[in-house]
């Protein structure tokens, strides 16, 4: 007999474009869990109505972040990858948990102070009660597992506490989900002006899509922020301090990362200084060339930067085609799917029949817990 798999679940909102930061800090994993775990995967279209004050673009989000997360390597036929709303033991169990949930915990959780601040114009009750429907979502497959960063963590503590309350209250149903991480540490992929993580939503310039086309990936790569560095003239032997430059890599009256600086003659060595660490614009560089580019072309450009000889404008343009070749397979498979009505359509209806097969079961012993079993 096969051993039972631990339970994996996991939601994905519908919301903005996914990007480089989603692909290497979830997807990926989601991919490497299809056959050691029985996943769950939810794109979770019924949170997103708490921030959506309008829905004529949801069913393109919906479908594009289907496509994407396909395209990027997870099976369908090997997991339950559904849409929220079409399950709806999930609002059930919802319902029933929000007798166990109570205001003035709900008003503390600081994701809701964040919304409140964000939407002062909106703060609905699903706002409120966002915490109950995670706990839904996972308990409705007695998952233990749930892939979640540092920010979540709360609402996962949230989620045991109903686990506790309903099982103390009730009887044992629900197992106690815990925060988890499949293989090495997640990698928390740093936005290309420095500030931040890459973002859904927020500083678009600034975050590689995994829907950018070739031509917006490379602009985006060439107005990435680096640092000259230390930086010595070649021909007066001059040490000059460092700046941070933008656009363009173009230090004061100069041209760009090509190795000139001040409009003088002479090769500018840009690079390591003894006692000086490396920037944190550059570290950021060299972290996105390590995700999309072979080993030896990093350890071509550390070489550089150690010999303080590195040219930042050919390393943009490395780290562009680098990007280039990983994204546009992607994106070109995503399109594919998206245009392909029949087959999404078959993939929602059959991970819907999934995820309700289990969540049946659950809300079968729900029920019987509670005593809402009348005939």
């Amino acid at each position: 007999m096969e051993k039972k798999k631990d339970i994996v679940m996991s939601g994905i909102r519908p919301t903005g474009f996914l990007h480089l930061g989603n692909y290497f800090g979830a997807v990926r994993n989601y991919v490497r869990m299809q056959d050691a775990y029985t996943c769950y995967f939810m794109v979770a279209d019924l949170h997103a109505l708490t921030t959506l004050n309008e829905t004529r673009e949801l069913k393109g989000h919906v479908r594009r972040v289907m496509a994407e997360n396909i395209a990027s390597g997870l099976d369908p036929e090997r997991v339950a990858f559904y849409c929220q709303s079409h399950v709806p033991e999930t609002s059930e169990l919802y319902l029933l948990l929000n007798m166990l949930a109570y205001v003035g915990e709900l008003e503390k959780t600081p994701t809701f102070k964040e919304k409140v601040r964000l939407q002062p114009q909106n703060v609905n009750a699903g706002l409120l009660t966002y915490p109950v429907l995670q706990a839904a979502d996972i308990l409705l497959h007695r998952a233990t597992l749930v892939p979640v960063g540092k920010d979540q963590e709360q609402h996962l503590e949230i989620a045991r506490n109903y686990v506790n309350r309903f099982n103390g209250r009730y009887g044992e149903v629900f197992p106690e989900p815990y925060a988890f991480n499949f293989g090495e540490a997640l990698i928390k992929v740093p936005s290309l002006d420095g500030a931040g993580k890459m973002s859904k939503s927020e500083n678009q310039m600034a975050t590689i899509y995994l829907a950018d086309d070739d031509a917006t990936i490379r602009k985006k790569i060439a107005k990435a922020k680096t640092d000259s560095g230390p930086a010595v003239s070649g021909a007066s032997g001059v040490v000059q301090p460092g700046g941070e430059s933008g656009a363009s890599g173009v230090q004061s009256g100069g041209e760009s990362g090509a190795g000139r600086s001040g409009g003088k003659s002479g090769a500018v060595q840009r690079g390591m200084m003894p006692g000086i660490p490396m920037s944190e614009s550059v570290a950021n560089l060299f972290l996105l060339l390590r995700l999309v580019s072979s080993e030896d072309v990093v350890q071509k450009f550390s070489a550089d930067y150690e010999a303080g000889t590195i040219r930042y404008g050919d390393m943009k343009k490395e780290l562009a085609e680098g990007m280039v070749r990983f994204v546009a397979p992607i994106r070109e498979k995503a399109e594919a799917i998206q245009n392909d009505d029949a087959y999404l359509r078959r993939v929602m209806e059959e991970g819907a029949a999934k995820a309700r097969s289990s969540a049946k079961v659950t809300i079968g012993l729900v029920k019987d817990a509670i005593g809402l079993n009348y005939y």
